[in-house]
């Protein structure tokens, strides 16, 4: 008797620094029949919400994680029965592939179990400054599965393979998660002083005879015995256990959404990652207001499209940052990933009060015409909720508009991996003094100021400073005679 096929479904890649989805639907059950490119559920992340179809027909023969579930990238998620082999060039199947320990994160797929074979690919790619006993300790105890993305961080952080044997989990079927790792991480470093708030286990995790290179104050076993401790707390805070708010008068409990937890999450995240360091800079924009009251009624009556002043920013900025490479860049361990392409993004307010971040790509490669064009239909689109994932993936660099609201300045927070963002303070009439030929006078100018937070690690304050003033001076000399249709 022959069995048909088992096709996995994993979870799709959604973007850079993207590495999990929660599942909001799904559309089959199991037993059900589904269609190539047929939808069979739909999953979110803190950008966007969006459908995952179906890469091959047949019958549905197991869904692993129920509505709800945060799911990692690169994580099964079905099984689907076909009569037809998988096409290998568009499906990811259950099929192991080597780990490279060193491996970027960003192209680390599927979690794969870990076993104790003195064969395993890992070891020639194991940099020669990570602790031996990574490479060479016995597993105490029974095997557990790790992601690439654990044996990534634990390599970085010089963690043995026998400490991540008694790290508890709290993913599924108690895997090692990447925040039970990095808990573990901070805990180790503070010899968990302050984090044990219940009684000890009932069987004290055994010692384990690793080498370390900066030993904690407390011995491995009882920091282990400690961490646990506080990783089985529910809802506890990392370190501290702040008093609980006390309601008194007129008040009312609401949950924060889905998304809104999202964004607090990686807003707390961003600041963890990069000290911010922000500078501000006065901006005379009173050439670009006098064009654009000029151009904007022909423009849009030829283009279709209304002319804003953010397409107009986003050229001048492009074009700095083509001049700055180091501010389209990321850091990666201890390297800097300079980005060829400047995709910028341009947050946006959603309806719900929410933020979302749309990535205009190639921008610097954009006439104006085509600039606003990209940006209102990112807009629209962004407020109708008709993004797709590929419009918030891949962004270089992040623009805010905070005055928008009225504000005239702000300090935002890196969009991570990125290290720098940009805002937009509202544009006012203000006095200033201006030189002429006939010497200083004082004149009713449209001013605004521009403020950028940056990654400290790798971008200091004189090119940050310099950054911000060229993005200033390109502003200033916009041209009032620009002909803009000659870019059609």
């Amino acid at each position: 008797m022959s069995h048909m096929p088992l096709v996995d479904l994993v979870m799709p890649k959604l973007g850079e620094s993207i590495m999990e989805a929660t599942i909001l639907k799904w559309y089959k059950q199991v037993g059900d029949t589904i269609q190539l490119d047929e939808t069979l559920l739909d999953i979110a992340t803190d950008k966007v919400d969006s459908e995952v179809p179906s890469t091959v027909a047949g019958k549905i023969k197991e869904i692993l994680f129920e509505v709800n579930a945060v799911v990692p990238i690169g994580a099964v998620i079905a099984r689907i029965e076909t009569q037809v082999a998988a096409d290998e060039n568009k499906l990811e199947t259950n099929i192991i592939q080597p780990i490279i320990i060193n491996e970027p994160i960003e192209s680390i797929a599927e979690t794969v179990p870990f076993t104790p074979n003195t064969n395993l690919a890992i070891t020639p790619d194991i940099p020669n400054n990570i602790d031996a006993d990574i490479q060479t300790s016995p597993i105490i105890g029974e095997p557990k599965f790790y992601s690439p993305l654990v044996l990534n961080i634990a390599q970085s952080e010089g963690i043995s393979l026998n400490e991540l044997q008694f790290i508890n989990g709290t993913g599924n079927e108690g895997r090692v998660t990447k925040k039970d790792v990095l808990n573990y991480i901070e805990a180790k470093k503070l010899g968990v002083a302050a984090v044990t708030t219940q009684a000890p286990l009932a069987q004290a995790t055994p010692s384990i005879p690793v080498t370390q290179t900066n030993s904690p104050s407390k011995p491995l076993d009882e920091i282990l015995l400690d961490y646990n401790n506080f990783s089985n707390q529910t809802n506890a805070t990392k370190f501290a256990n702040p008093e609980d708010v006390v309601l008194s008068g007129s008040t009312e409990l609401k949950e924060m959404d889905r998304m809104r937890k999202l964004i607090a999450k990686h807003m707390v995240n961003s600041v963890h990652t990069s000290p911010h360091v922000t500078s501000f800079v006065e901006v005379d924009v009173t050439n670009m207001v006098e064009w654009r009251e000029k151009v904007k009624q022909l423009f849009e009556k030829r283009e279709g499209s209304k002319l804003t002043y953010t397409p107009m920013f986003f050229e001048v900025i492009a074009g700095c940052l083509e001049q700055f490479p180091l501010i389209n860049s990321s850091l990666q361990g201890d390297q800097i990933v300079y980005k060829k392409d400047i995709n910028i993004g341009m947050a946006t307010a959603l309806p719900t009060g929410n933020l979302i971040v749309p990535v205009i790509k190639g921008a610097n490669q954009l006439s104006i015409v085509g600039m606003t064009k990209a940006v209102n239909q990112l807009a629209i689109a962004a407020r109708n909720n008709q993004l797709k994932p590929n419009d918030t993936k891949d962004g270089t660099f992040t623009v805010t508009n905070v005055g928008t609201f009225g504000s005239i300045m702000g300090t935002p927070i890196i969009n991570q991996p990125q290290v720098a963002i940009l805002a937009l303070g509202a544009i006012k009439k203000r006095p200033v003094v201006i030189e002429t030929p006939s010497g200083d006078a004082i004149a009713i100018r449209h001013m605004m100021y521009l403020s950028m937070s940056y990654d400290h690690r790798i971008v200091d304050g004189a090119i940050g400073t310099q950054f911000l003033a060229a993005v200033a001076k390109a502003c200033e000399n916009w041209d009032v005679n620009r002909q803009w249709f000659q870019y059609v």
